[in-house]
């Protein structure tokens, strides 16, 4: 099948399409990563780019519905509904690229007892001895520290007898559950990767799995954004071709290969010296690290293929860490409530609050947990990914230039950027900043509707819109704008997190100001203005001192895991004490969330 060579500026990075291929999988191939909310579906209007030269296939519905006449005529085009019919030259525009997003590893810092599932243990051999196998080793284990192990991982045995005259005839022997997972020089170190596996971001901590401390962390992007910003499009890739699958599958475990080879690197250790994983995610980001069937989460009642906790010889995944390394997972609930909200609930001891206490992870999905009377009741709430400035017209993740934070009054709009960089689009606290900003300004009523009372308010192409950034700020570029429709799909978010805490406290018989804490984890979390988010009715108004932001306290969670068994007992204990609402099927959440779209606090 004939191919064509296709230049993506300003990057420059070019490559081979096939004709049968669009410009967003071309861009995937060679590594550049444009925004695709809906996976290549043509809805979300967000992977744009413009032809400077070669030919094209013809427009499509969708793209017709996208750009007016004028930016037709200029060469804009979807990447995911266009094809190549000659070699091409392409410009991708910032607001189009998967840019780095400020991704958060910081979290809460909680002090356990150290109790990892790894021990390490000096061994000594003589020279004479004959070829070292496991029979020999694992006498030695029971000479030289009365310790009775079952087996070794059968991926060491090859090569103990040749490394062992290397390390002067000793070596450290990992432990884990009475099978040797590991060999190495004595001494070596004992490392521990925890992974917090978002939709969104990555964020991984390497752990000295001897002394507890973490060394090094760092967040990337989940690479599966290419094929869907929600767990939704990407179950739907999967469904709809099994290979689709284990190409989602391969992108996570090479981010992490990548993620624990540069923490690694940043200690100046080697990444075979990680020997325990502990991964934490939603149940969806669960499945498709595994290769699990995704089938049951595609359909009310949204039933993960497996609950309990799981642990997996990494090498059967792909990683390469220890040979014989384990990775171990935190148990599901339920629905979309997963390992990750299990570790939130871990880290942050919400499970054992005194009074009525609301935890949320907030994101693309929402996992709201509430605590009363020693009981945990949870519900998953498909928020979209609004607050990661997805289906917002000038929206973008959360990366340089992006508005994070608005005020609006009689000298105008103020706002602030991430890097304080020119501003180039609006993240999610930057919409929802707006949104409050508008509403007690009386430039949006109760209702969501823009009025047409304020000079900034002008009519666009998608009806009234309201000018944060006007052109003649940004040197003629197009103005940065909160749109009616904008409004109505933040609506729809704040809607479907508010909904589902009144379904919470509705089944627990509480109200809102029964509420004594309220956490917030994750990292929009991190970064909302709590007061902005209560004036437009998304969180319970309560006093400003009951609200606690903890950053990324999954990771937390992921670290207690990584480095005390006890803690992994406890993360058990906490999910088989939850009970779970699926709101979908609930009779409540379709009258709450008509009432909760509204700017004011559901009564």
């Amino acid at each position: 099948m004939s191919s064509y060579e296709i230049v993506f500026q300003p990057s420059g990075k070019r490559g081979r399409c096939r004709v049968d291929q669009s410009l967003l999988e071309a861009a995937r191939q060679i590594g550049l990563d444009l925004v695709s909310v809906c996976g290549g579906a043509g809805k979300c209007h967000r992977c744009k780019v413009t032809v400077l030269k070669g030919q094209v296939s013809p427009h499509t519905a969708a793209e017709l519905g996208a750009f007016s006449p004028e930016e037709l005529e200029s060469g804009w085009r979807l990447a995911c509904q266009t094809y190549p019919a000659g070699n091409c030259e392409l410009n991708v525009p910032p607001e189009s690229m998967t840019a780095p997003q400020r991704t958060q590893v910081e979290g809460l810092e909680v002090a356990v007892p150290l109790e990892p599932p790894v021990q390490a243990y000096h061994l000594r051999f003589s020279s004479s001895e004959p070829r070292v196998g496991a029979d020999s080793l694992l006498q030695a284990l029971n000479e030289q520290h009365q310790l009775s192990c079952a087996s070794v991982d059968v991926e060491l045995l090859s090569t103990l007898p040749v490394q062992l005259p290397s390390w002067d005839w000793q070596c450290q022997a990992t432990i884990r559950q009475g099978e040797v997972v590991a060999l190495g020089p004595w001494p070596s170190r004992q490392l521990g990767l925890a992974v917090d596996l978002g939709t969104t971001k990555i964020a991984g901590y390497l752990v000295d799995l001897s002394t507890g401390r973490t060394l090094a962390a760092k967040a990337i992007m989940n690479p599966q954004i290419s094929y869907g910003e929600d767990v939704i499009s990407r179950i739907a890739r999967v469904l709809d071709s099994t290979v689709e699958g284990e190409r989602l599958q391969k992108l996570v475990v090479e981010a992490l290969d990548n993620l624990v080879g540069d923490l690694c690197a940043e200690v100046g250790a080697d990444v075979t010296q990680t020997v325990e994983m502990v991964v934490v995610g939603n149940t969806a980001m669960h499945h498709l690290f595994l290769g699990l069937p995704v089938d049951r989460l595609a359909r009310a009642p949204f039933e993960p293929a497996v609950s309990a906790a799981q642990d997996v010889k990494g090498r059967d995944l792909g990683l390469r860490i220890a040979p014989g390394a384990y990775v171990h997972l935190l148990p599901n609930i339920a629905g979309f409530v997963g390992g990750d909200h299990v570790a939130m609930l871990l880290a942050t001891e919400a499970w054992q609050a005194d009074g009525p206490t609301l935890a949320l992870d907030i994101g693309t999905n929402t996992e709201v947990s509430l605590v009363n009377n020693g009981e945990i009741t949870a519900v998953s709430c498909a928020s979209g990914p609004a607050f990661e400035g997805g289906h917002i017209k000038d929206g973008m993740r959360a990366a340089s230039g992006a508005i994070e934070w608005v005020r609006i009054d009689d000298d105008g709009v103020q706002y602030q950027t991430i890097g304080d960089a020119p501003p180039i689009g609006v993240c999610g606290s930057g919409v929802l900043d707006a949104m409050a900003q508008l509403y007690l300004a009386g430039v949006i009523d109760a209702g969501g509707k823009v009025q047409d009372n304020h000079p900034r308010v002008r009519t666009g192409e998608d009806g009234r819109e309201f000018v944060l950034v006007g052109e003649e700020e940004r040197d003629g570029r197009p103005a940065i704008v909160i749109t009616q429709k904008d409004v109505r799909e933040l609506q729809l978010a704040k809607a479907a997190v508010r909904a589902g805490v009144q379904v919470l406290l509705q089944a627990n018989g509480c109200s809102d100001d029964d509420v004594r804490q309220v956490i917030i984890a994750g990292a929009f979390g991190t970064y909302i203005d709590v007061s902005s988010a209560i004036t437009i009715g998304m969180l319970p108004s309560l006093p400003l001192e009951r609200f606690r932001q903890v950053g990324n306290a999954a990771g937390t969670g992921a670290r207690l895991a990584l480095i005390s068994l006890s803690k992994r007992v406890e993360a058990q204990t906490i999910a088989d004490r939850v009970r779970y609402i699926e709101l979908s099927t609930d009779p409540r959440f379709q009258e709450l969330f008509i009432q909760a779209t509204r700017l004011s606090s559901p009564t």
